[in-house]
């Protein structure tokens, strides 16, 4: 009963191990999913901290990659060294990704704040051109999420854009795609999108940071288990002489 025990140990070990490799390219995805959605949206929040649960996660995943190798070699050639490194290593990553949590969990708090603090001025600093960076990014979020204006479209009549183009029309972005002709024009709310983008912006970041948050609880259940495996085959291996190898089927002395 026992040999059956710490035999499932070592190939639950072995099987999580190579988990970790694909957990440590899943969390380098996740980290720069957000590093490159935060690229699309800085302009609506200015707390570069936000961040820092990404930063975290890549982090993570390069640790992943090495503790998946150091947790194959140490478990298939029995190194009581080896074991003991990759609990504790395990033991920080988990940590860390506790913390991961708990940052995701804060910084998710603070993006409706963020955003409404700083989406008016943004929608002010509008002037139509590719080539300011405000304008492109209204522009790109009010076509990827369907919406136009901070609450909705009649918005854009506070915005500086508005006074000097004096045509009482939003720019093109707001536009439904599925409208031919559409000129942006206020006397024709039907071609427009009728939701506001700070909403959507906040949801869209907060949808983000949970997918942050999700990653790394399910990795952290992940590394519990490789941790308890571990410390079984340690504490087997130091108390029972007829320890059965997982490579040779022998037993250690």
């Amino acid at each position: 009963m026992g040999q059956c025990g710490i035999t499932s140990s070592k190939t639950v070990l072995v099987f999580l191990n190579l988990i970790f490799w694909a957990a440590a390219g899943i969390l380098c995805y996740v980290g720069a999913y957000v590093f490159i959605t935060y690229d699309d949206y800085d302009h609506f929040f200015e707390d570069v901290y936000t961040l820092i649960p990404a930063v975290v996660i890549i982090a993570v995943g390069a640790l992943l990659f090495i503790i998946g190798l150091i947790g194959c070699c140490a478990t298939i050639r029995e190194s009581r060294c080896g074991l003991a490194t990759f609990v504790f290593i395990l033991l920080l990553v988990f940590v860390t990704e506790v913390v991961v949590v708990v940052l995701g969990y804060i910084y998710r708090a603070k993006v409706e704040d963020e955003v409404n603090r700083s989406i008016r001025t943004v929608y002010n600093e509008y002037n139509g051109t590719n080539t300011d960076a405000p304008s492109r990014a209204i522009d790109y979020v009010q076509r990827q999420l369907h919406c136009c204006g901070i609450h909705d479209y009649s918005d854009w009549r506070f915005t500086r854009w508005y006074n000097e183009s004096r045509n009482n029309s939003v720019p093109l972005s707001c536009c439904k795609p599925n409208v031919n002709n559409c000129t942006g024009s206020m006397l024709r709310p039907g071609d427009l999108y009728p939701e506001g983008c700070e909403a959507l912006v906040v949801k869209k970041l907060k949808e983000i940071m949970m997918y942050v948050i999700c990653a790394a609880l399910t990795f952290a259940a992940i590394q519990m288990l490789g941790m308890l495996c571990a410390c079984v085959v340690l504490c087997r291996r130091s108390r029972d002489p007829a320890y059965e190898l997982l490579v040779t089927g022998g037993t250690y002395a």
